[in-house]
């Protein structure tokens, strides 16, 4: 666990423990927010997607990505957000979204492909449809334990299940970016990859941020048979469950 450091609270100037996050990188270390020891933390007093992201670097991979800004409420009802150490620029010739050259792990062996049955739709008629196929196709995929969720307004979730989170919109309008981000922050907090199902397709924003989140995507027909969009949706039908 991440040591804590104090912040203090620019409304009551109470000073409190903070831990730093600690999200999975794409290589699979663990990447802790690196808090600036002495910043100044800044109350949150207007949200915005764009300054919830921090780029961070992974010091065992390299790679830099964006990630949730860490955040700090204080007991006052006070939230502020917390300033990190700024990433440093990628050597010439690297990529910011990927690791230096001379420190990208070795490649993994060929993974087999995952060998199942045909998938058996369900035709879609309502919305309900939607989150049932959705459900069974994560289960055909391997995710035997999918369930729906109780209250999708409040988990931000349709679906849930080991290893798995899954959004589903069955609504006639493309599916936009902060659906995206939402269902994959899910993901983080349960350690579980996420997916996206969508009936209308995608915003093209949406898939951008998905295709850089390695997030899955799925349009459904009407026949109830999800079509990949995007690799990350061809890697997870190719491998499965067992593969991730």
């Amino acid at each position: 666990m991440a040591d804590s450091v104090p912040v203090r609270c620019p409304t009551c100037r109470r000073e409190n423990a903070f831990t730093p996050p600690t999200f999975p990188c794409a290589c699979g270390a663990p990447l802790t927010m690196p808090v600036l020891r002495g910043g100044v933390p800044v109350e949150i007093l207007h949200r915005t997607w764009q300054a919830s992201w921090v780029e961070v670097r992974c010091e065992v991979c390299g790679r830099q990505d964006q990630w949730p800004a860490p955040e700090s409420g204080c007991v006052c009802g006070t939230v502020v957000r917390i300033p990190v150490v700024a990433a440093p620029a990628a050597p010439p010739g690297v990529p910011d979204s990927g690791p230096p050259a001379a420190r990208e792990p070795a490649a993994p062996g060929p993974r087999p492909a995952v060998l199942r049955p045909a998938f058996r739709p369900v035709t879609i008629r309502t919305a309900r449809d939607c989150v049932t196929a959705a459900a069974q196709y994560l289960k055909w995929l391997g995710f035997t334990d999918v369930v729906r969720t109780q209250e999708r307004a409040a988990a931000g979730v349709d679906l849930r299940g080991t290893g798995v989170v899954a959004q589903v919109d069955p609504s006639t309008r493309s599916t936009r970016l902060r659906e995206i981000e939402c269902v994959w922050l899910n993901g983080l907090n349960d350690s579980a990859i996420a997916v996206f199902f969508s009936l209308a397709g995608y915003a093209r924003d949406a898939r951008a941020r998905a295709d850089a989140l390695h997030l899955p995507l799925f349009v459904m027909d009407l026949t109830g048979t999800p079509q990949p969009v995007n690799d990350p949706a061809d890697e997870l039908i190719k491998y499965g469950a067992t593969g991730r």
